[in-house]
């Protein structure tokens, strides 16, 4: 596998519009399978283009571009910033998904993890057995809260669904950055929770979607991995 970190002969300015570029044609493909997708798993979601839908639609369409010019400069023209590019944009549409359904469809978050652990095979971002470990730590400690969450309470507290997400977080981050995603998303998750039920939007005993969460705290600490390896 080449190495990630070898830049392109491309000026910075190339390799912004390249980035911006590739951000554009992933959201075109994912912006139809964020729609269709959890449409196939679930025929009884609603096929209405809500106002919901199309305000995450422009969410996704602004952020991934503008993330993308992030990426180009921080990592210049080399394929750890195209790896990191497709990274944030699924992650991006698995916001989306879950925000907007529920779900966090598993062909999107498997395809993340198993592109994670290719991409760190000569340590891309982090060392490949620190990525396996993440990959399996990121699993297993979202399902062992959830399994005591159950004991203690007879409720799932979340789907398996974070599990994989968290999984596939960890082959990219690789373990020991795990406590900061989970730190930082359940403290946007709070406050979130907190904000909407004190506006009187979310009622007692409704549902916190946690991917959007997990996939936001995944690229922020992302680019703080990255910009400690440029």
């Amino acid at each position: 596998m080449p190495d990630l970190w070898i830049p392109w002969g491309v000026g910075r300015a190339g390799a912004m519009l390249a980035a911006v570029a590739l951000a554009l044609v992933l959201a075109a493909v994912l912006d139809r399978t964020a729609y269709r997708l959890p449409r196939a798993l679930d025929p009884h979601i609603s096929n209405e283009r809500t106002p919901f839908h199309r305000h995450c639609r422009l969410a996704f369409w602004t952020a991934g571009p503008v993330l993308a010019i992030v990426w180009a400069w921080l990592l210049g023209p080399t394929l750890a910033a195209a790896a990191a590019i497709a990274c944030t944009m699924v992650l991006l549409a698995l916001a989306w998904i879950d925000a907007e359904t529920g779900l966090l469809p598993d062909s999107l978050s498997l395809s993340l993890l198993w592109l994670g652990l290719l991409v760190n095979l000569q340590g891309g971002f982090t060392p490949l057995p620190d990525a396996v470990l993440g990959a399996v730590a990121g699993y297993l400690v979202l399902w062992c809260v959830c399994r005591l969450f159950l004991l203690l309470t007879g409720r799932m507290g979340m789907g398996h669904g974070d599990f994989k997400l968290l999984a596939a977080l960890g082959a990219w981050l690789g373990w020991m950055c795990l406590p900061w995603v989970l730190l930082i998303s359940s403290c946007a998750a709070l406050a979130a929770a907190l904000g909407l039920r004190l506006a009187g939007r979310m009622q007692k005993g409704e549902p916190v979607f946690f991917g959007p969460y997990l996939a936001g705290a995944g690229i922020l600490v992302l680019l703080r991995l990255a910009a400690g390896s440029a």
